[in-house]
């Protein structure tokens, strides 16, 4: 199923997608995409700093309250491997918002925990390169251009040491790819993004659905 124009819809209607996603995605890792001795749980994973706070942005904000990351844990020690964050609106709707988002992951890599991003949002005046753009200066201070006819990013990081990241590059109506996850460093496993994408978007109202679904479409 191509990818859908999430701005058709407010922000809730995406959360609500959003934990949909990640219990699919939590499924599959737990049933056996995982090495025996990982497992995979939604859990809040909070962080960041202060900032500004637009008040019409107000909505989509109080969602990343309430927002799942995935969180692969190794059964020694229940320790953190791994983050799969999907970004919401609300991590750009400020710079409040961004900078916390921004805080969180660089904490994370800084801690030699791996991280996919998914981000199905179109750049903002707070990432106008992209999520992957704004992580990737404030961790190695190198500069990204993101694709115009691309504007939605996947990107993996591999936390080292060294720190890699490996990006795809996709725009609306595209097919989401299998992207990797890093369990350690060099080492991975596939996530299979579209079909838990496909399974998150059937349990959807279909009221909003039909916003999101082009003419003609038979999804």
């Amino acid at each position: 199923m191509p990818v859908h124009d999430w701005t058709r819809v407010d922000a809730g209607v995406f959360h609500d997608f959003h934990n949909a996603w990640i219990t699919h995605l939590g499924e599959a890792f737990n049933a056996g995409l995982l090495p025996p001795d990982h497992y995979a749980l939604g859990e809040r994973f909070a962080g960041g700093r202060g900032g500004d706070v637009l008040p019409l942005r107000e909505e989509a904000e109080q969602y990343t309250h309430r927002q799942r990351t995935l969180v692969i844990r190794h059964v020694s020690n229940h320790r953190i491997i791994a983050l799969v964050e999907i970004v919401s609106p609300g991590n750009k709707a400020s710079r409040h918002q961004m900078r916390s988002f921004l805080d969180k992951a660089l904490a994370a890599l800084g801690q030699e925990i791996h991280l996919l991003l998914v981000d199905l949002h179109p750049p903002s005046p707070r990432d106008p390169q992209g999520i992957h753009g704004a992580l990737w200066e404030q961790l190695t201070g190198e500069a990204h251009q993101q694709p115009s006819d691309k504007p939605l990013t996947l990107a993996a990081y591999d936390a080292g040491p060294p720190k890699v990241a490996y990006v795809e590059f996709v725009a609306v109506g595209d097919i989401l790819p299998d992207m990797p996850l890093f369990l350690a460093p060099e080492q991975y496993i596939n996530v299979p993004l579209e079909p838990t994408y496909l399974a998150a978007y059937k349990g959807m109202p279909r009221y909003y659905r039909n916003i999101l679904d082009p003419p003609g479409s038979n999804a």
